[in-house]
């Protein structure tokens, strides 16, 4: 009796170690697209015209603008990946004395490859947003 609990035990070992390990090692799926997703932005504030490309990789994004006097400036983006819909926030620095932005907005899926937003930038002002997945 004793021999038999041996023996099971000896083949659930030997079973249950090489599941254990393709567990372990199994790559799980990626939460976020690998491939850029680049997008244009048109925006305004206090009537002039605000222009703005980005990208986004790994829910974080970069974004390069120009605002109101010429200044222009890099914001860093952080995306909350969620089922249709991507909020984020980001915070940059512009020239021309306009010093630290801050800025949020939203990015939807309107096809399988493309996505429309919009957002607020504290320098470029509220902008609407056209970008392609890849």
């Amino acid at each position: 009796m004793e021999e038999d609990n041996v023996k099971i035990a000896i083949i659930a070992k030997t079973l249950l170690t090489p599941i254990c390990l393709l567990a372990l090692f199994t790559p799980s799926q990626a939460s976020a697209q690998l491939i850029p997703q680049p997008w244009v932005s048109v925006g305004g504030k206090d009537g002039d015209i605000t222009y703005a490309v980005g990208a986004r990789a790994l829910n974080f994004g970069v974004e390069l603008g120009t605002g109101p006097d010429g200044a222009t400036g890099v914001d860093v983006l952080k995306f909350i990946s969620l089922p249709v819909i991507s909020p984020y926030v980001g915070v940059g620095l512009y020239s021309e004395d306009k010093g630290v932005a801050v800025s949020g907005g939203v990015q939807v899926g309107a096809t399988d490859n493309v996505f429309v937003g919009a957002g607020y930038n504290s320098i470029r002002g509220f902008n609407g947003q056209l970008g392609i997945r890849f």
